[in-house]
């Protein structure tokens, strides 16, 4: 009798250990299935890259990549330890936290903190611009950001001295692209609209290893974090797989449907200055479209559609987007006015309802406004933000004066309804540096 529990003991213990030696191995093919550690996306070149296949960003840089833990730290990192079927360990990985982890790697291994995938493309005079969209972008946004800037050559040099100098706040990665065409239309997509601008098209083909992506204009300013337009991805449908805001709220002065020569979404179109994207979702989905009976990808339809509608499209890349969510309207999800607030909502009287009631969220300064006197009320948000330096003392002290500012503009349609501008920049400030760090 004791000769058979032996037996039993023996193939229970054998029996154990091989369980934990089958965890090990599942958690190990899990992790390399899901890419492991916390390392920054890289972004995957489209087949018309030059050189064709796939390559990587041309100067990529990262501001606030976590350190290599030391020989000091190798105890409380459970990613150095493995299990190994000889029972034999590195004499520089702690054997007690090796053993807990065999079984349990998977889950104990901390995972990172999901970044948020923000997009720029700048041309020509737009270096300030964009930099001041970062930094407005950086002061309120919670988790970590990662800045896709897609800029002609000569900029790189310039962008890359700004970041790096911002590498003490460890708040963000970013990476510098080319600016990039298919070859064979490469000329016509650049003079489209406006230089370089209907880049944002094939932004699903550049970043393929990109899930979800928040693209905006150079004159954009957030004046809330970027986690609140972020989290509107959680509230898309099964079929949606952008967001974007009306092009007008008031008919009678939108420009679509008085004068637009094209197809275009809703009763005034949309406004593709700030577009959040789910950009799995937009390579996969097969669109209707008015140019055959069979429904095309993204990189099959955009080339067709500047073919058949170049003659007849005004606002470029703006106009095509249009066009592809007349047919496939369940693709889109509209978002207020608050979050994409240009000088059309307020030149000729208020007419965004949603900003009047809570704020502007982001400040979309098209027509050049930041840059003349013909809104003062925007270019003094610009201005404000442009000089203002990350201490946390600077931004507190940036609304009374900001305020004194803009009760100068009160000449001007926009300027009589400045509270609006600062509703919400307020609360973001006190949010973000007036509570205690556990409160934020």
């Amino acid at each position: 009798m004791r000769r058979y529990l032996r037996i039993v003991v023996l193939c229970l213990a054998c029996g154990f250990c091989s369980l934990l030696y089958a965890f090990s191995q599942l958690a190990v093919s899990l992790e390399e299935g899901a890419g492991g550690g916390g390392g920054k996306p890289q972004a995957a070149a489209a087949s018309w890259l030059a050189g064709g296949g796939r390559g990587g960003a041309r100067g990529v840089g990262s501001v606030g990549s976590a350190a290599h833990p030391g020989p000091s730290d190798r105890c409380k990192d459970f990613s150095l330890c493995y299990w190994n079927p000889y029972w034999m360990l590195p004499s520089d990985v702690c054997g007690m936290n090796c053993f807990w982890e065999a079984a349990f790697r998977y889950s104990l291994n901390v995972q990172p903190i999901q970044r948020m995938h923000l997009a720029v493309v700048a041309c020509g005079e737009r270096l300030e611009e964009t930099v001041t969209m970062l930094k407005s972008a950086i002061i309120f946004s919670i988790r970590p950001l990662q800045f896709h800037i897609f800029a002609e050559d000569q900029l790189h040099d310039s962008f890359k001295g700004i970041l790096d100098s911002w590498s003490f706040l460890q708040t963000f990665n970013y990476s510098l692209y080319p600016i990039t065409f298919p070859s064979e239309n490469a000329a016509e997509w650049k003079k489209l609209f406006k230089p370089c601008a209907s880049q944002r098209l094939f932004l699903p083909l550049i970043l393929k290893e990109v899930d979800s992506l928040l693209y905006v204009d150079t004159d954009i300013l957030f004046l809330r974090p970027v986690d609140d337009i972020w989290s509107l991805l959680k509230k898309f449908n099964s079929t949606q797989i952008a967001a974007m805001a009306p092009e007008h709220e008031e008919p009678r002065i939108g420009w679509y449907n008085r004068f637009a020569r094209h197809p275009y979404y809703g009763k005034t179109g949309v406004n593709s200055g700030v577009m959040l994207m789910n950009m799995t979702r937009m390579r996969r989905k097969y669109f209707k479209n008015d140019m055959t009976t069979v429904r095309l990808r993204w990189g099959d339809i955009l080339m067709p559609l500047l073919k058949k509608y170049k003659l007849n499209i005004t606002w470029g890349d703006q106009d095509l987007l249009n066009i592809i969510f007349f047919h496939n309207p369940e693709s889109l999800f509209v978002f207020p006015c608050q979050w994409n607030y240009r000088p059309d909502h307020c030149i000729y009287g208020s007419n965004c309802q949603e900003a009047e009631e809570e704020g502007i969220f982001i400040l979309h300064g098209n027509r050049g406004v930041y840059h003349d006197d013909k809104q003062p009320a925007f270019r003094a948000i610009y201005e404000a933000l442009r000089n203002c330096s990350f201490k946390d003392d600077n931004i507190r002290s940036l609304l009374k004066p900001l305020e004194l500012e803009l009760q100068k503009t009160v000449h001007t349609y926009c300027g009589k309804i400045y509270k609006i501008f600062i509703k919400q920049l307020t609360k973001s400030i006190q949010d973000r540096y007036d509570r205690p760090p556990k409160e934020r």
